[in-house]
């Protein structure tokens, strides 16, 4: 049986001088486009004022998340060999632009701040289980699909 044999970090094609460029300019622009999905979201269901709930914020994660395990099956069992910028762009940018978990951890803040401590402890323990629920649904429900389409023929492939 023929050994592969690793290869290091600096011999990858992603690593010579200017590799990078393209792939900083993809996240650049998706991380825009999902922090302008973010904010237009907020804007649409504002929730900042006592005694709300930050549901905007724990809805628009747990979405975020729902989207990367889609993305993260869609590209490793639907489309092995999709240009290299499409993760980068889509999951790094505009997901990593779109969820915001330092502004779900300011919210927890915010609502031991206003004297909600039951706010913040649900908001504390709701959204990470949230987002890891979700992130595993999108990833086995679409890898469960993409399986199903294959094995009845479907696809176009």
């Amino acid at each position: 049986m023929p050994h592969k044999i690793a290869m290091s970090r600096r011999d990858h094609p992603d690593h010579h001088p200017g590799a990078q460029v393209p792939v900083v300019a993809a996240v650049a622009v998706g991380g825009a486009a999902g922090a302008c999905a973010r904010v237009g979201a907020e804007r649409l269901w504002p929730d900042y004022q006592p005694p709300d709930f930050p549901w905007t914020i724990l809805l628009v994660n747990t979405t975020g998340c729902l989207l990367m395990g889609v993305l993260m099956a869609t590209v490793k069992f639907g489309f092995p060999n999709a240009p290299r910028l499409i993760s980068p762009l889509l999951g790094t940018g505009v997901l990593g632009g779109f969820t915001s978990f330092s502004h779900y951890t300011d919210n927890v803040r915010l609502l031991f701040h206003r004297g909600q401590p039951g706010y913040a402890v649900g908001d504390l323990l709701l959204t990470p289980a949230a987002a890891l629920t979700a992130v595993t649904v999108g990833a086995l429900g679409t890898r469960a699909l993409l399986t199903r389409v294959r094995a009845t023929g479907g696809g176009g492939r």
